[in-house]
């Protein structure tokens, strides 16, 4: 978005107050999809919400890409913000659970690089496409943001279904078998299972009485206190250092610079990744 923006301006002649909502709605739309994540995923599953979330963003970016008019690109990047905070909610979900508890932290963490990856592929179709007529290079640039949805939706089929939401629909066999494929040590799996039995709530639903969410929320326990203040404080203060705002509106930065905006942004980005990569490996083998 941050490099076909300017092409937009160019192309269907929005102002800049549609161009800051158009950008910024997403952010908002966001907190929609996550809300609506977690009732979604508890009712058809881990697997198919995240085949939700892809479908409605490959809509959202279709409807984007051939959008004749600012209030039909506003339709389609209200849809991508659901479809993002649907993914951006259940994707860690998903990695936490279906993942053995040795390599947890490390799979969980590859979703951040993954992010930075895709923003930097992202800078990358901004530059190999730029240089075509600017009623059609803005849309080329959105409209390869459906590929890695297309991905997603294939593998799908291939992946199996998160064990601790089988277990919480009392198919406890079936969650037995998706953790055997990801962990051989029969002792581990039993270990594994048991622990998810209890937090589901199946083995001690007597002596476990389950908390509302808001309730988990609004009035923590010590521990969960403390990881609420550990992950709002996190991103609060990601946030706050305005790194959204330098992601989406550096090419514009660039072009009041004189500078030629898709180079270096591409190069802007590649330092992002670089960094984290170390961190990453360092995840993986801590």
């Amino acid at each position: 978005m941050s490099g076909a923006i300017i092409f937009m301006q160019e192309d269907l002649k929005i102002t800049e107050v549609q161009q800051e909502v158009l950008v910024g709605i997403l952010s908002i739309v966001s907190i929609l999809g996550s809300l609506i994540g977690g009732k979604t995923a508890d009712l058809v599953g881990r697997k198919w919400t995240t085949a939700l979330a892809a479908l409605v963003f490959q809509i959202g970016v279709a409807i984007m890409a051939v959008a004749p008019s600012f209030q039909i690109l506003m339709t389609g990047r209200l849809l991508c913000g659901v479809g993002i905070g649907l993914g951006g909610m259940i994707a860690p979900v998903y990695i936490a659970e279906i993942s053995p508890s040795v390599g947890r932290g490390f799979l969980t963490s590859f979703l951040e690089i993954s992010i930075n990856v895709g923003i930097l592929l992202g800078y990358v179709s901004n530059f190999m496409f730029s240089g075509l007529s600017v009623h059609i290079n803005w849309r080329i640039m959105l409209a390869v943001g459906i590929l890695p949805s297309v991905f997603i939706g294939v593998a799908l089929f291939i992946v199996p279904e998160s064990p601790r939401w089988l277990v919480m629909q009392n198919q406890v066999e079936k969650a037995r078998s998706v953790l055997l494929k990801t962990n051989e040590n029969e002792a581990e799996v039993e270990e594994s299972l048991a622990e998810i039995q209890l937090a589901a709530g199946i083995d001690n639903a007597n002596k476990h009485k389950e908390k509302a969410v808001w309730h988990e929320l609004l009035m923590p326990s010590p521990s969960v206190h403390r990881m609420l203040v550990t992950g709002l404080g996190i991103h609060f203060f990601q946030q706050i250092t305005g790194t959204d705002a330098t992601v989406y509106y550096s090419p514009e930065i660039f072009k009041d610079a004189g500078l030629r905006v898709t180079l270096i942004s591409l190069l802007q980005q590649l330092p992002w990744v670089l960094l984290k990569l170390p961190l990453f490996w360092f995840l993986r083998f801590s």
